[in-house]
C-alpha cells in the first residue's frame, strides 16, 4: 500500500498531476497485475510493458492526463499521455510518457523525445512478505521533465554477423535525472522495511545499512552483517 508518507511533496510535477492520482495508480498496478505475475516468469520484458499499459490506463482513468483515443496510433504515437484539453500533438509540458523498470536508475527509450517520464520501478515477492496479497510491489516511481539533450544514442550490436539487441536512447546522467531530483515515491522514505535504518530511502546507503561493511572490511558488533531485505534486493540484480 502506497502511503502518503512515501511521497516527497518537493518534487516537480506536470502540470496538473497531483500525488493523489499517482498513488491511486500504484494501488491500481498493484492490485491487478497480481494475477498476471506469471507472465513475469515466462518473459520479463513483456511483463514490463504490460505493466506500463496498466500505469498509462490508471492515470487515464484518475488524473488529468488522457491517453490517445486513436487504437491505430496509440501503440506507437508519442507520448502515452497528454494533458486534457491540450493541442494535438500536445507541447513536451503537456506530455507524460509511462516507463516500468526493475533497474534502479536506468531508463530508455526508442525515441529522444522531450517531455515528462514517470517510471514505475517494481520487484516480483512471490512470497506476499511485503505487502499481503501483493505479488508485483511498486517499490518508487521517479517523474522528471527530460529534455532532448538529456539522451544519449545507444547504437544496437545487431550486424550482419550476428544479432544483439535494439537500439535505444539512455539517460546521460540517470542518477541524478530520475534518482536524486526526480524520486516521487520510495516505499523505503518512511522506513517501513527499513528496520531502524537511518537513512530515508532505498538508495546505496540504505542497502549499505543491511549489508555492513564493505568487501574486505571485517564485521564488528556494531557493523553486522545482515540479510538485504525483499525490498533492497532490486539493487542487487
Amino acid at each position: 500500500m502506497a502511503r502518503p508518507s512515501d511521497f516527497d511533496s518537493n518534487v516537480p510535477l506536470p502540470p496538473g498531476l497531483d500525488i493523489t492520482a499517482i498513488r491511486r495508480t500504484i494501488e491500481y498496478i498493484e492490485r491487478e497485475l497480481t494475477d498476471l505475475v506469471e507472465i513475469y516468469h515466462e518473459q520479463a520484458n513483456v511483463f514490463s510493458a504490460v505493466l506500463g499499459i496498466y500505469a498509462t490506463r490508471g492515470l487515464d482513468a484518475v488524473s488529468t492526463y488522457e491517453k490517445s483515443r486513436h487504437i491505430d496510433t496509440a501503440q506507437q504515437r508519442f507520448p502515452d499521455l497528454k494533458r486534457r484539453g491540450s493541442s494535438d500533438p500536445p507541447s513536451p509540458k503537456e506530455s507524460l510518457e509511462c516507463k516500468a523498470s526493475k533497474r534502479p536508475w536506468a531508463v530508455q527509450s526508442h525515441y529522444d523525445h522531450p517531455g515528462w517520464y514517470i517510471v514505475w520501478r517494481y520487484l516480483i515477492d512471490s512470497t506476499c512478505s511485503l505487502e499481503p496479497g501483493r505479488s508485483v510491489v511498486i517499490w518508487r516511481v521517479d517523474i522528471a521533465f527530460i529534455e532532448k539533450t538529456d539522451w544519449k544514442y545507444e547504437s544496437s550490436t545487431a550486424g550482419a554477423t550476428g544479432g544483439g539487441r535494439t537500439h535505444t536512447f539512455g539517460l546521460r546522467k540517470p542518477g541524478r535525472k530520475t534518482g536524486r531530483e526526480g524520486r516521487l515515491f520510495s516505499i523505503g522514505r518512511a522506513n517501513r522495511w527499513g528496520q531502524g535504518c537511518a537513512c530515508r530511502g532505498l538508495n546505496r546507503r540504505h542497502l549499505a545499512c543491511f549489508i555492513g561493511p564493505g568487501p574486505g572490511v571485517p564485521a564488528s558488533a556494531d557493523r553486522p552483517r545482515r540479510k538485504v531485505p525483499l525490498c533492497c534486493q532490486a539493487w542487487l540484480s
